[in-house]
């Protein structure tokens, strides 16, 4: 059954959706030992399970605590969360890494075309400071796809940076500045910028570099520094396999093989009608290998055309059902 689900990328309909799923979750039933226990408590049979939101999610902390994997032995390599020291960490355990470049290369694609067309900037310097940021692979991925020489990581080397994109500027060359929030805040701040050609990307993550920002002051503030029109943000995490994009109004857009529900914020178990706000689930097809089915931290609400909003995010406390296994 593995090799039919290495498919994902080949789903284009509702119906194809809902088949791969429930496949997906039948096979994770009975491969993932933790998904396994987690449906046993509370209840959840396959035989119960016709719909797509009568599948359980399994809350995200349980990639801290336990080792969430669909495959008989536990690969060595694996995807780490980032976290303040002494903070624990949440594993994404690697079986197949062509799995994971499927996903982002075809996902990327998908939303801005061929990576060939553009050089690609990243500053995630929160990130390079850490082995397994499966943010820092994909960026490094997508770096070396694009065979541009001005492509690459950049750290505090802002003069660098400013000569780089003023260059590329020159030249017209379209480009990609991929940065956590604290720092294309620093770019932003440190000169006058008047990018015609370049596309300002932002993944998230101040993590008290800085002070919080209300999401549309954010996106006003940088579109004032950088002279853009739009600030396009990127939402994935460690463990998922997927990213969804937005263009610039804080709106995400799914790949085919991903979907994002909402449950209610006072019962785990609820998903609610489009439209309300709720806490984030989120159906990863590319994730075979761990758990596809997802209840994350995050808050946010869904749109008739199945894109989503983040909205922010819950605290520890109110997400419910991880007490229901011990570590």
């Amino acid at each position: 059954m593995r090799s039919s689900l290495l498919a994902f990328d080949r789903i284009s309909n509702d119906s194809d959706f809902k088949e791969h799923t429930l496949a997906l979750f039948q096979y994770q039933f009975e491969h993932n030992a933790v998904y396994r226990s987690y449906c046993d408590l509370i209840n959840i049979n396959p035989s119960d399970v016709k719909e797509i939101n009568d599948i359980p999610f399994l809350p995200i902390q349980f990639f801290k605590s336990h080792t969430v994997c669909s495959s008989p032995n536990t690969p060595t390599n694996y995807f780490e969360s980032s976290g303040t020291s002494g903070q624990i960490r949440s594993k994404h355990y690697v079986v197949d890494y062509s799995i994971y470049h499927k996903s982002f290369e075809k996902g990327f694609e998908l939303f801005y075309g061929s990576i060939e067309d553009y050089t690609l900037i990243a500053l995630l310097p929160s990130y390079l400071e850490r082995d397994h940021a499966s943010l820092v692979y994909m960026a490094n991925e997508l770096i070396q796809q694009t065979k541009q020489p001005l492509s690459g990581f950049y750290l505090d080397e802002w003069d660098k940076l400013k000569v780089t994109l003023d260059r590329l500027e020159e030249k017209g060359q379209k480009t990609i500045l991929l940065g956590v929030t604290f720092a294309l805040l620093e770019a932003a701040e440190k000169f006058s910028w008047n990018l015609n050609h370049t596309l300002v990307m932002e993944t998230g993550g101040m993590k008290g570099m800085r002070k919080e920002w209300v999401r549309t002051a954010l996106n006003q503030h940088l579109k004032d520094c950088f002279g853009v029109h739009n600030i396009h943000a990127e939402y994935g995490m460690t463990e998922l396999f997927s990213q969804a994009y937005s263009n610039g109004d804080g709106i995400f857009y799914s790949p085919p093989w991903m979907k994002v529900l909402t449950r209610a914020p006072e019962d785990p178990f609820e998903i609610q009608p489009i439209g309300k706000t709720g806490g984030l689930n989120i159906i990863d097809l590319a994730n075979i290998d761990s758990c596809a089915f997802i209840a994350t931290q995050d808050l946010g609400k869904l749109y008739k055309d199945g894109s989503f909003e983040v909205l922010g995010r819950f605290d520890q406390a109110e997400v419910r059902g991880c007490n229901l296994m011990v570590v």
